[in-house]
């Protein structure tokens, strides 16, 4: 297993070289170089135990009343999260949740259960890493992760969990992907930027769990920071290149997935192109004084 701190460092060496040498190549279609260095699903074989048998619920609603409170909707269609209005009174509630998180013994709880918690666990730290460093344009500016290279705050250990610190990469790659290998996780996890699925303005819950993925799924790939034609150009978000293998590994399986989730017109658009051109995300933070700055 290569660790993703390494990953980070590696990723950036090369990148930086093979800009340096002119050495940017696609993969074919909208596939890109930096493709090849996105963090893979690798299994952390301990966070796998669960007890299918549990009926016991996790309480999110301080996640919950946080989220109702300071999440706007946008009148282009992007929520941002005011992170300026947030008090120190819900600062210190954020982090009597996460305390309160980080004292579960996760492994005995159903996997519906897990699933809500990880989900809602890796939203809430990236809320707390943005108002500790709050105000920054860019989650990618807060480069807490250890090493000489790096690259935002997805390396650093923020949380402890049944003797284990956490990096918000383990929770995403290394305990939500393997485990559940499903795509729509992509659509769950918020990293805080405008070109990200938003944050859902309910928490994850067990018994919500389907209903909101499939809402979340819908939301981004009928937006336009999901999947965006131009003529008969198709520009989907960069996630699905850097995380290609989690929608089948094809081009047929990725659109397959889209047209599950778009509305009619835009599956008929889809169905007719066929094909996939090019890729993009925006890292800005999705605050809503970045948003008012670009009009």
């Amino acid at each position: 297993m290569v660790a993703l701190t390494a990953f980070t460092q590696t990723r950036r060496v090369l990148m930086s070289t093979a800009l340096a040498a002119g050495l940017v190549i696609g993969l074919g279609g909208f596939r890109s170089f930096e493709a090849n260095f996105a963090p893979s699903s690798d299994l952390w074989p301990r966070w796998q135990t669960h007890d299918a048998t549990s009926t016991a619920t996790i309480d999110a609603s301080a996640w919950d009343r946080l989220i109702k409170t300071y999440l706007q909707p946008d009148p282009d269609g992007v929520d941002v999260f005011d992170y300026a209005a947030v008090t120190a009174d819900d600062r210190a509630a954020l982090q009597a949740y996460l305390a309160d998180m980080a004292a579960l013994t996760i492994s005995t709880y159903s996997r519906p259960e897990q699933m809500a918690y990880w989900l809602n666990l890796y939203n809430a730290l990236t809320v707390e890493v943005i108002l500790e460093h709050y105000p920054v344009a860019s989650i990618r500016d807060i480069d807490t992760s250890p090493g000489w290279f790096a690259d935002g705050p997805w390396d650093q250990e923020l949380i402890r969990i049944e003797n284990e610190d956490l990096t918000l990469n383990d929770i995403e790659h290394r305990i939500l992907r393997p485990i559940w290998q499903d795509a729509r996780i992509h659509y769950g996890v918020n990293c805080a930027s405008i070109g990200c699925p938003d944050l859902h303005l309910d928490a994850f819950t067990g018994a919500n769990l389907e209903a909101t993925l499939d809402a979340a799924a819908w939301d981004y790939i009928n937006d336009a920071r999901g999947v965006s034609i131009t003529g008969d150009k198709v520009q989907v978000s960069s996630i699905y290149d850097w995380f290609f293998e989690d929608f089948g590994g094809t081009e047929e399986t990725l659109i397959a997935h889209l047209i599950q989730y778009a509305d009619a017109d835009l599956a008929a658009q889809l169905e007719t192109i066929g094909k996939l051109h090019e890729s993009d995300y925006d890292w800005q933070l999705n605050a809503p004084e970045i948003i008012a700055a670009a009009r």
